[in-house]
C-alpha cells in the first residue's frame, strides 16, 4: 500500500452479549434489539454510527458506556430516551416502546453540563418537570425539599444556581432527574467536568441516592476507574459504527466507598476493561476475537 493510499477502516466484530436474568414478574428496564443507526442515510455525509447493539438491563443495575470518542455511546442513550430514531430494530423502556417512556416521563436525564436555569432558584429548578406534570405548587415544593434533603443541599433551596459549586450544581441536576420518582436514569458524562476530588465524591453520592431510590442507571463516560466503581456492568463499544465488543461484570457489592477504590478487586476490574479497550484499539474483539 502508497503512503497516499488511505488505510482501510477496521470494522471491530460484535460479540454476543451474555443474557441476563430479568427477576420473576418484572419487565426489563431497557431492552435494545438489533438496532442500526445511520444518520443521513443516502445522502452526502452518511454516517454508521451504531451496528447490530443488542442490550437488556435488568431493574436496579448501573450499566456504564465506555469506548472511543465517536463510538455511539451517546446516541445509543439518546435512542433510549426516543431523542432520535433508530434505522433499525426497537428500543423498549419497562416494557413500553421508548417513545410512550418518553410521553409518560419514565425517565431522567442528567449530561455534563448541569442546565440549571438561572433566572429560577434551585428549588423552582428542581420543580420544573413537577410543573409539566401538572403538580400542585405544595406537592411540588416539599417534593423538590425532599430531593434537597437527599442531595445533602437543604439550605440552597433558595439560592440561585450561580452561587452554587460546579458540584452542587451537579446534585441539583440529579435531584431534578429524579423528582418525578423515575425508575430509568439515563447520564451522559455528568461528572465529566468536575476535578477529581469532587468527582469522586459525587460518585459516591450517585451510588447512595440510587441505592436509597433503587432507580436504574445507563451511564456515559471515558473514565475507567469512575465505570469501575460506580457500575454492575461496563459495556465497552468500539469505533463507529459503534458495536459492543465487550459486556464485563463488577461484582464489588452494593456498599461501595472510598476503601473499594483500594481493594485489588477494583483494580483488577480496571485492568480487564483497560485489556477490552485496548483490544478494541488494535482492531479485536476484546475477547480476542479477530477481524473479520
Amino acid at each position: 500500500m502508497s503512503a497516499a493510499e488511505p488505510m482501510p477502516a477496521i470494522e471491530v466484530p460484535a460479540v454476543e452479549v451474555p443474557a441476563v436474568e430479568v427477576p420473576a414478574g418484572q419487565v426489563p428496564a431497557v431492552e435494545v434489539a438489533a438496532i442500526d443507526k445511520v444518520f443521513n442515510a443516502g445522502k452526502p455525509g452518511e454516517v454508521a454510527a451504531l451496528k447490530c447493539i443488542d442490550l437488556t438491563v435488568v431493574p436496579g443495575e448501573f450499566i456504564s458506556l465506555i469506548g472511543p470518542s465517536g463510538c455511539g455511546k451517546s446516541t445509543l442513550l439518546r435512542l433510549i430516551a426516543n431523542l432520535t430514531e433508530p434505522s433499525a430494530g426497537s428500543v423498549t423502556v419497562n416494557g413500553k416502546s421508548a417513545k410512550q417512556s418518553r410521553l409518560d416521563q419514565d425517565y431522567g436525564m442528567a449530561f455534563q453540563q448541569a442546565g440549571l436555569f438561572d433566572w429560577r432558584t434551585v428549588a423552582k429548578n428542581i420543580e420544573l418537570p413537577l410543573e409539566l406534570k401538572g403538580w400542585k405548587r405544595a406537592k411540588r415544593r416539599a417534593r423538590a425539599l425532599e430531593m434537597l434533603d437527599l442531595v445533602k443541599l437543604p439550605d440552597r433551596a433558595e439560592a440561585m444556581p450561580w452561587q452554587l459549586s460546579g458540584g452542587q450544581q451537579q446534585r441539583v441536576a440529579i435531584a431534578r432527574a429524579l423528582a418525578a420518582h423515575p425508575p430509568l436514569l439515563l447520564m451522559d458524562e455528568p461528572f465529566g467536568a468536575l476535578d477529581e476530588m469532587t468527582r469522586e465524591h459525587m460518585q459516591a453520592e450517585l451510588l447512595r441516592i440510587c441505592g436509597e431510590t433503587g432507580t436504574t442507571v445507563i451511564f456515559v463516560t471515558h473514565s475507567i476507574p469512575e465505570a469501575v466503581y460506580l457500575s454492575t456492568r461496563v459495556v465497552v463499544m468500539s469505533p463507529g459504527p459503534g458495536r459492543i465488543t465487550d459486556v464485563i461484570d463488577v461484582p464489588l457489592g452494593a456498599g461501595r466507598d472510598d476503601d473499594t477504590r483500594e481493594t485489588g478487586g477494583f483494580f483488577e476490574k480496571i485492568t480487564e476493561v483497560r485489556e477490552a479497550l485496548r483490544g478494541v484499539e488494535l482492531g479485536m474483539g476484546a475477547r480476542g476475537i479477530e477481524d473479520r
